[in-house]
């Protein structure tokens, strides 16, 4: 290089080359051999079953595709799941977030809980990883973020089927109590559906916000002996609504439980029907009622020994998701791979209509009832309306 051009390319101008160069050689980064895809879901604590259930449905996805010999522009890549324990805490949520993305995730499956979800998003919002999430909480697609997307429906939609049913329980007039979990998950959801029921001028009686760990509930049964409340619209989860139960045996007090989707699990079903009868609206439609789900329940059940316990399937699907989309931008580059999300019609072996809008809800998102009956949950109706 000679004096005349050395001068012309110091200070600003060099400056420009090399950031010139530095964009043209991330442009044409190819995708790397292994991709990594994030889970971050609850693996101890209450809701450990259904985080688990999440890793396992994606770890099954990225067997199933690396076995396939999966090609992204002619080149045969492999994926790797890796695991992060939010333990239902937004705070550890934050820490799990950036530890997957320190990893190398390009895109995370994650998280059960709205408010650890909405913690987080900012976290991958910054570094424009992709978060796909199967919370419900309406507000987690409303943050101003690029970066957030619901495998499900929301509770703008899970509220009024919760408020609807229950308004048109049939055996007369009824005495309602609300009760929710204190998180924001819950308490959103259970004002949404008192809300619901206000609308349809039924009668409140009791409204009541427990600890989303508690276990005792005598204080909640007093409440609703008093108030002479026959029907329980809640946002507890599982294991706690199975405690209710019980106790709600002894103490001979039956009422009808309309739940929201943390109570429709396995465990659930084998409530003490001493207690009366129990419902659940869930946007997580069951793995036997979709076509594809046959084949995936077999093999589900052969890998480990049980039944999907929550949305196991829906994690498998947007594993199948991410991977069309990283096809379709023939990148992992962020600003692209979300791009690709909002437009990307991918196969979803399982679900087959995993469709995101340009605001990231679920385009095709649906609420079901369900009952327990015999020991099963039984589905009642389903609607994308309500």
């Amino acid at each position: 290089m000679n004096f005349r051009l050395r001068r012309l390319l110091t200070g600003s101008a060099l400056l420009g080359l090399v950031t010139g160069l530095g964009s043209l050689l991330s442009a044409c980064q190819p995708v790397p051999d292994t991709i990594k895809i994030g889970v971050a879901q609850p693996l101890t604590g209450p809701l450990d079953a259904l985080g688990q259930d999440m890793v396992d449905g994606a770890r099954m996805a990225v067997e199933d595709l690396n076995k396939e010999g999966f090609k992204i522009d002619g080149k045969v890549v492999k994926f790797e799941i890796i695991s992060g324990d939010d333990k239902s805490d937004p705070e550890t949520g934050k820490k799990v977030a950036q530890q997957l993305i320190d990893q190398g995730a390009v895109a995370v499956i994650g998280h059960l809980n709205s408010g650890v979800s909405m913690a987080a998003a900012p976290v991958y919002a910054a570094k424009m990883i992709p978060q796909l999430a199967i919370s419900t909480k309406p507000e987690y697609t409303q943050m101003g973020l690029p970066t957030t997307f619901r495998l499900v429906a929301s509770d703008a939609l899970q509220s009024k089927a919760m408020g609807a049913f229950a308004a048109q329980l049939p055996g007369g007039s009824h005495r309602y109590a609300v009760v929710d979990d204190a998180t924001p998950y819950g308490k959103g959801l259970a004002q949404s559906a008192k809300a619901q029921l206000t609308a349809r001028q039924r009668e409140v009686v009791l409204e009541m916000s427990l600890d989303a760990k508690t276990t005792d509930f005598a204080k909640l049964i007093d409440g609703l002996k008093a108030q002479k409340a026959d029907v329980l619209v809640t946002t507890l989860a599982d294991f706690q609504v199975l405690a209710l139960a019980d106790q709600l045996a002894t103490a001979g007090v039956k009422l009808s439980i309309v739940g929201g989707d943390t109570i429709k699990t396995p465990a659930m079903a084998k409530a003490n029907p001493a207690a009366g009868k129990i419902y659940a609206t869930s946007p997580i439609i069951g793995v036997d009622e979709f076509l594809g789900g046959k084949a995936f329940l077999t093999r589900y059940r052969a890998k480990f020994n049980h039944d999907p316990v929550y949305g196991g399937h829906y994690a498998y699907d947007a594993v199948y998701v991410l991977a069309a989309a990283i096809r379709q931008a023939k990148s992992v580059d962020g600003e692209k791979l979300v791009a690709a999300l909002k437009t990307v019609d991918p196969l979803a072996p399982v679900t087959s209509s995993m469709r995101f809008g340009d605001n990231g809800e679920q385009r095709y998102g649906v609420v079901s009832v369900y009952e327990i009956n015999n020991g099963d949950w039984f589905l009642l109706t389903r609607s994308d309306n309500w």
